[in-house]
């Protein structure tokens, strides 16, 4: 078996504390188990899969992306495993941790100031202009390639709805490219079209304001990585979304806290959001005993010089010994 035949196939683990307060089943889908560490190691094996079978890719092709990390570490993954090399465009905010982690997988890596989507120097136009500079490249464009959106219509789906047995309630995610919500969303209506699909939203993103309003409106700003965003991208419109709400850092922060304490789950900061909004919508329906799944997208080690710098919490105003 390759390193690209052990993405997916995660498991789905019950998260006990929070599934006992609340009597409802809340699962989190354990993405931080793929190879690369991530959920976006799905939607980088669609992409390269799909660039594949249409003739995209050559030996020493090089995969083109702007992210804020993830993706670009599942695409440096894969393309270590399949013979190709990458260039990776990301804000120079993030984590360091990703840095450093696409340095060792042999990625070339390109920071760039973080800015509004408008302006040509964002990491997304940037990474465009670069691919269209580079010879034998390809620019991935997760952001709006509907082979991201398709891999979790595939896969993901399909695991979430034979592990609850066709069971599941309610699916509750964030978005970031929103192919893992559009992807599952899709997927969980064909079989059941009274799954209720909820979606989270990071203060600092317009999605949620846009679903309640119709207008792309934001406020205020958040700590959490690869979420949230101020345009409708190709595969967000592909999602069904019944409703949505939106989470405060400190919740998240508080929930991230007590995962790692109560149940053993060192999470990201976009999973503690997905199991802070899932447990909201378990508070909604107490007692109910639905079946409530979310992702995990990634692993607290991977933002751990900032989550676990109390430092770094205090310049945020948050505090983990808060209960959420």
């Amino acid at each position: 078996m390759s390193v690209s035949h052990a993405v997916g196939s995660t498991p789905l683990i019950k998260i006990q504390s929070l599934s006992k307060i609340s009597g409802c089943e809340i699962f989190g889908k354990a993405e931080f188990m793929n190879p690369g560490g991530s959920v976006k190691d799905r939607a980088a094996l669609g992409m390269i899969l799909d660039a594949e079978k249409k003739g995209l890719l050559s030996k020493g092709s090089v995969l083109v992306e702007g992210t804020a990390g993830n993706t670009g570490i599942g695409l440096a993954t894969l393309a270590a495993d399949r013979g190709y090399q990458c260039l990776i465009v990301m804000p120079n905010n993030q984590a360091q941790e990703k840095y450093e982690i696409l340095k060792a997988l042999g990625a070339k890596l390109v920071t760039v100031p973080p800015v509004p989507f408008a302006n040509e120097n964002h990491f997304y136009h940037t990474a465009k202009k670069l691919a269209a500079q580079t010879a034998n490249s390809f620019w991935v464009n997760q952001f709006e390639n509907l082979a991201n959106f398709q891999q979790h219509y595939e896969t993901t789906g399909p695991e979430i709805w034979n592990q609850t047995h066709g069971q599941v309630s309610a699916f509750v995610s964030s978005s970031g490219t929103g192919g893992t919500l559009a992807g599952v969303s899709q997927y969980l209506k064909s079989k059941n079209p009274k799954i209720h699909i909820r979606l989270v939203d990071p203060m600092g993103s317009g999605l949620h304001q846009y679903l309640q309003t119709g207008v792309l409106k934001s406020e205020g700003s958040s700590i959490t990585e690869g979420i949230g965003i101020m345009r409708l991208t190709e595969n967000f419109k592909k999602a069904i979304i019944d409703d949505s709400k939106q989470i405060h850092d400190q919740q998240m922060i508080s929930m991230l806290y007590h995962l790692a304490e109560k149940d053993g789950l060192l999470i990201g900061t976009s999973a503690a959001l997905n199991v802070m909004g899932s447990f909201n919508y378990a508070l909604e329906n107490k007692n109910s005993g639905k079946k409530i799944v979310t992702v995990l997208c990634d692993s607290a080690m991977r933002y751990q010089s900032k989550i676990f710098n109390p430092e770094f919490l205090k310049s945020q105003n948050l505090d983990p010994k808060l209960v959420f």
